[in-house]
C-alpha cells in the first residue's frame, strides 16, 4: 500500500490534481480520504462558538481521529470517515466506509503540516498555485457551495486565508517531494506522478 499526501493552498486546484491521479489508476485500486472530512466535532459549541472557529487553522482537525484512520488503513481495516457540513460548522450524523487499497490519497490544505501524518505518507505532493488564482477559485466555490457573499469571501481572505496560508501551508512545502505549479493545469507534472502510481500499483 502507498500513502499518498497532496496539499496546497485553498483553490489550488488540490482537487483536480487528485481527480486526474484516480482516473488513471485501474478501477478499485485507490481511496481518497479528504482532510476536510476531518474538522474537530463541534456538537457541544454554540453556533456563535462555531461561526468564531478558524477553520485555516491547524488547530481546527482531528488529528488524532485522521492520523488513526490512516494506519487502520495501511494495517489492512475499513474506517467509517466523519462527513462534515459547512453550512452547520459541524460533522453530519452520517460516515462514509472506506476500504483500505493499494493507494490511500489524503488530500487537504494541511496535508502536510502534521508530522504524524506525514511520515506515513510514501509521495508528498505540493500544489503550487498564484494567489490571485486561488482567491477567484475560493469566491466561485464558495458562493455557489456554501452560501456566501462575494464581500464575506473576500473579507475572510484578507482577515484569516491569506495569514493562515503564509503561516502554516507555504512552509509545508519544503516537506514536499513533488511541487507541482498552476495546479490542474500543469499535465506535464501530472502526467509524471500518473506515471509512477501506475509503476508502482502494477
Amino acid at each position: 500500500m502507498k500513502i499518498i499526501g497532496v496539499a496546497g493552498g485553498t483553490g489550488s486546484g488540490k482537487t483536480t490534481v487528485v481527480r486526474k491521479i484516480v482516473e488513471a489508476l485501474p478501477p478499485h485500486h485507490v481511496a481518497v480520504v479528504p482532510l476536510d472530512s476531518y474538522y474537530n466535532d463541534t456538537t457541544g459549541l454554540t453556533p456563535e462558538e462555531r461561526r468564531a472557529i478558524n477553520f485555516d487553522h491547524p488547530d481546527a482537525f482531528d488529528w488524532a481521529l485522521l492520523n488513526k484512520h490512516v494506519r487502520q488503513l495501511k494495517a489492512g481495516e475499513a474506517v467509517e470517515q466523519p462527513t462534515y457540513s459547512y453550512i452547520l460548522s459541524n460533522r453530519l450524523p452520517e460516515t462514509i466506509h472506506v476500504e483500505p487499497k493499494p493507494v490511500i490519497l489524503i488530500e487537504g490544505i494541511m496535508t502536510l503540516v502534521n508530522k504524524e501524518l506525514r511520515d506515513m505518507m510514501d509521495i508528498r505532493i505540493f500544489v503550487d498555485t498564484d494567489s490571485d488564482e486561488r482567491l477567484i477559485r475560493n469566491i466561485q466555490r464558495d458562493v455557489v457551495e456554501r452560501g456566501r457573499t462575494v464581500d464575506m469571501v473576500i473579507d475572510r481572505y484578507l482577515k484569516v486565508l491569506k495569514p493562515m496560508h503564509e503561516q502554516f501551508i507555504e512552509p509545508s512545502k519544503k516537506y514536499a517531494d513533488i511541487i507541482i505549479p498552476l495546479g490542474g493545469e500543469n499535465k506535464t507534472g501530472i502526467n509524471i506522478i500518473k506515471t509512477y502510481i501506475e509503476k508502482v500499483v502494477r
